[in-house]
């Protein structure tokens, strides 16, 4: 065991009551000759030696009597059990969450003045900080009482990160009017029962819930037409165009591979990695370091076109021709992302590019590796024409079912106008004809998705303040993420965290650190314990979640004592 580090404080307070008189009878409060508490704080300043004298009534008959009241400055130096201050806390939380700090870097920040180890800056964060978040936001009813009464009632939006390894996934709900968190934790399921249990607790809320943002999971749709019948939901614009695009996606990522085989195998051979002449070491292109790799020296004749002498010329044109053969190479690795960047579209359409600008340059001047270039990338295109047609017509299709859905900003339209607009669009393509039966299928397509999402896609245009998209929340969803990876080093790491404390991550916090430490230090006591047991509840799952032998062994051990604590009783027959 290691030995206690022994603090030396600067400084000696005792607190007295803030109070002159008993709250009740209003008779002067006589201070009590012992002290409440007496303890050694570290804050970021100093180390302070703190106490509180308790004051008391003296009137037997008052109710005030038994009470010692406290003083409300000396609890708000430390909590209770502590022996670092609310700005040690609120300074840890600061770094982790603001500046994306590891612990590491963390006690490189603290330890000129506050003593500490990575390991308890760990619980600090965790048992502590957090958990003081989540009281903190339950204390805005005021604030979410006076937006209901400006808007009428509240806006809600909800949604669930992905599960990660089969785990419980993640949900969070937060009231738009306000960015207040409503409910933020796990659900083991995703049908109806659980999200009506989940969704439950807005059903009391005294305020009318307006409306429903979220996306179309299938559990959810009828969840919320049982928990909150009176709502108009909102399904997510954002994923509505991503399942009308499902198909297109699927084929223009078949359209891709099958493009980049065939520009492969026809200049496969022309566009492999460079291999320049001029470098003695084949493969090896720009080097730095003590022992850089040489510059290339430029002569004065470059400057003028006219004088280039016939080497050069070919080294310039050999340099041309390399710069597009990069060009083909990186071309070959475009990635999609539905609905609208489709890589398969996007592949053919800069490969047409560099065909017509190779077509350019040979009018000039004549090259034999061009020239195997231009015919060999013209001859893998033009088996894809017609393809390209399809996907071209059916990606413009999504862009025009996109620019309806979201209309100018000074054009002021109904979800009437809207859905009247939509509808008579996807009329028109049902009565387009010669199309290619890919085409024929994906129109269909539209047309059935459309009437499933129809009952909740057009409630935005007629209630302010509700988005037409859940991407706040992603978002939000993102950015927590991103902030844990860069925290934690590792992904891991990261989706552990999700699964131990990320209804906490989640949680808002306020924007500078002096706000933050000013509303931590009014959570009270009994509500920090409550949030506290809720943490520690919700991470006695993952107990045995560890791959140390001699963790997994001790937590082994007092199940084996629970077990044998219990009446033994033997099974018979």
């Amino acid at each position: 065991m290691r030995t206690p580090k022994i603090l030396y404080p600067t400084e000696r307070k005792i607190y007295k009551p803030e109070l002159s008189s008993c709250p009740v009878c209003a008779q002067p409060l006589v201070l009590c000759n012992y002290l409440a508490w007496d303890k050694t704080v570290q804050t970021l300043d100093n180390v302070l030696s703190i106490a509180s004298r308790p004051g008391h009534c003296t009137d037997p008959a008052c109710p005030g009597h038994t009470m010692r009241l406290l003083s409300a400055e000396g609890q708000q130096i430390a909590l209770p059990g502590s022996t670092y201050g609310y700005d040690v806390l609120v300074r840890i939380g600061w770094l982790r969450q603001e500046r994306q700090a590891t612990l590491a870097e963390i006690e490189d920040e603290l330890s000129p003045r506050v003593r500490i180890s990575e390991s308890h800056l760990r619980y600090l964060y965790q048992q502590v900080y957090l958990p003081l978040l989540a009281c903190h936001e339950r204390q805005h009813w005021s604030k979410l009482e006076q937006a209901a009464e400006h808007y009428g009632g509240l806006i809600i939006a909800l949604d669930g990160l992905a599960p990660e390894g089969g785990e419980p996934q993640l949900w969070f709900i937060r009231e738009l009017l306000t960015s207040l968190t409503l409910r933020s934790g796990w659900l083991s399921q995703q049908d109806q029962a659980t999200f009506e249990v989940f969704l439950g607790p807005l059903a009391q809320l005294p305020w009318p819930i307006l409306a429903v943002l979220s996306d179309k999971q299938k559990g959810l749709v009828p969840a919320v037409s049982v928990v909150l019948p009176h709502s108009q939901h909102q399904f997510c614009q954002g994923h509505y165009l991503k399942n009308l695009a499902e198909p297109l996606a699927e084929a223009d990522e078949a359209f891709k591979v099958e493009l980049r085989k065939a520009i492969r195998q026809e200049v496969g051979a022309l566009i492999r990695p460079e291999k320049p002449a001029e470098v003695p070491e084949a493969g090896v292109l720009t080097v730095t370091g003590l022992l850089p790799s040489p510059l290339a020296t430029e002569d004065a004749s470059t400057a003028n076109p006219e004088a280039i002498p016939v080497e050069e010329a070919t080294a310039e044109a050999r340099e041309v021709v390399d710069s597009l053969t990069r060009r083909i190479r990186y071309l070959l690795t475009l990635k999609g992302r539905p609905p609208f960047r489709l890589a398969g579209i996007e592949m053919y359409q800069r490969f047409q590019e560099i065909a017509t600008l190779m077509d350019e340059l040979l009018t000039h001047r004549t090259d034999p590796r061009l020239e195997s270039l231009s015919q060999g990338l013209q001859g893998a295109l033009s088996p894809f024409a017609g393809d390209y047609q399809d996907l071209e017509q059916g990606a413009g299709w999504l862009s025009d079912i996109a620019a309806i859905l979201e209309p100018p900003a000074d054009n002021q339209v109904s979800g009437e106008q809207v859905s009247r607009q939509l509808r008579t669009y996807l009329d028109d393509l049902c009565r387009l004809s010669d199309l290619s039966p890919p085409l024929d299928a994906f129109r269909q397509h539209l047309d059935k998705v459309s009437i499933s999402y129809w009952p909740g896609l057009f409630h935005c245009y007629d209630l302010k303040g509700l988005p037409r998209t859940n991407n706040g929340l992603e978002s939000h969803f993102r950015d927590t993420q991103r902030q844990l990876l860069r925290t934690t080093g590792q992904k891991g790491q990261t989706r552990r965290a999700l699964q131990r404390t990320g209804a906490w991550e989640l949680l808002p916090r306020p924007s500078s650190e002096a706000q933050r430490l000013a509303v931590l230090r009014q959570v009270p006591r009994t509500e920090l314990e409550k949030e506290q047991q809720r943490l520690r509840q919700h991470q006695e799952r993952f107990r045995l979640h560890t791959r140390s032998v001699r963790c997994a062994n001790a937590q082994l051990d007092k199940l084996r004592q629970h077990w044998f604590a219990l009446p033994a009783q033997n099974s018979t027959g």
